[in-house]
């Protein structure tokens, strides 16, 4: 009952349409309208200006992290109450799922009809609990990319791939990763997940009228 309690809270917290919220309130107007359609960090920056954006990349950030928070707490895994065994790998498999939902929430959001953002922000607030050495690593490739293509969405994307990479790579030549199966399936899960929400990025860049950041 906890675990399954866990999962929507996670699904409710990553639906939480910051952006959307940030640019109504503010503009009066609906983000979606703008750009690329998002509800994330760089849609708002376009339609409400760069600080509006960077409340709306720090607070999807934050929910990311406060749902794996909850989940960890609830699986006793923060507290290391988890009981060893099998206890604890379903624990991990908990964790990772509500990593996942988290980002499909706010990726489809109910209150906005399921149409939201990319995931991006809200999978950095959710890799940085359960992986920050590879976000740190995937955060220096989207500098990268982003720095020498100015676009966003192509460095978002390496950015995501890289985390399963990382954290296989951390587990083989670093130290072991406690729960790394189940934290592969969430990185991966994420980073598909990530990239499908893109698609509309992918054809533009395909087709090149992709938008740059400036």
């Amino acid at each position: 009952m906890i675990s399954s309690a866990v999962i929507v809270v996670a699904y409710l917290l990553g639906s939480i349409p910051f952006g959307y919220l940030i640019v109504r309130a503010s503009q009066g107007a609906d983000v979606r309208e703008t750009g690329s359609g998002g509800t994330g960090a760089t849609n708002v920056s376009r339609r409400a200006g760069k600080r509006a954006g960077v409340i709306t990349l720090v607070l999807d950030a934050l929910k990311g992290a406060a749902a794996v928070l909850i989940a960890l707490w609830a699986s006793g895994l923060l507290s290391n109450e988890a009981e060893a065994g099998p206890a604890i790998q379903n624990a991990y498999w908990w964790a990772a799922a509500a990593a996942v939902v988290t980002i499909v929430g706010h990726v489809f959001p109910v209150w906005l009809r399921f149409r939201g953002g990319k995931g991006v922000a809200t999978g950095v607030g959710v890799f940085l609990v359960l992986a920050p050495v590879a976000v740190a690593l995937a955060g220096v490739v989207f500098l990268l990319v982003v720095v020498s293509t100015r676009y966003v969405s192509l460095g978002s994307m390496l950015a995501a791939a890289a985390i399963p990479i990382v954290v296989l790579a951390q587990n083989e030549y670093l130290r072991p990763v406690a729960g790394l199966i189940p934290l592969l399936a969430a990185s991966s899960a994420s980073a598909l997940l990530i990239i499908l929400a893109h698609r509309g990025n992918i054809r533009r860049l395909i087709e090149g009228t992709e938008c740059k950041f400036r």
